[in-house]
């Protein structure tokens, strides 16, 4: 599983076997969220979340948002451009 970023001990994977549309998968030491990507303009949506606070959700949609050039891109190369 390809971890495409990193920022305050959480990983953003995306899985290569995963379906569409583009989104990524969020993970900490006790928690986990999918975000649906929204590419290219976004801004990626909260798909499910176990273990996140609601104020931390808001905080990783923003990092997510400052990258989502970047995670489009990775998903593009792992998936192709059928988003």
């Amino acid at each position: 599983m390809p971890t495409i970023l990193t920022f305050d001990g959480l990983r953003v994977v995306i899985y290569p076997n995963d379906h569409t549309p583009g989104h990524v998968h969020v993970i900490g030491p006790d928690c986990e969220a999918v975000f649906v990507l929204n590419c290219p303009k976004g801004p990626p949506t909260v798909r499910e979340s176990m273990g996140f606070k609601v104020r931390s959700l808001r905080t990783v949609t923003a990092r997510l948002q400052e990258r989502l050039a970047t995670l489009c891109s990775a998903w593009e190369a792992i998936h192709g451009r059928n988003q």
